[in-house]
């Protein structure tokens, strides 16, 4: 399964919550609390299961620098 990240990226909000993930400022638990109990709490949960904590930043550094929404 792919991760949906302009679902997960669509809001500043949640921009700054995955470039928190992304730097490390975050950890993997924090992250999920933020989506938790909103429509993209699937998503990072899946995301965390799926690929682990280290290859999730990995992941959504690569996604905030395609998307020119980080300087990571």
């Amino acid at each position: 399964m792919t991760t949906d990240w302009s679902s997960l990226l669509n809001t500043k909000r949640n921009v700054s919550v995955v470039s928190n993930f992304a730097q490390g400022n975050i950890s993997g638990r924090q992250f999920y609390s933020k989506f938790a109990n909103t429509e993209n709490g699937g998503t990072a949960r899946t995301l965390l299961r799926e690929h682990g904590v280290t290859q999730a930043r990995s992941l959504a550094r690569k996604a905030l620098s395609r998307r020119s929404l980080s300087n990571i």
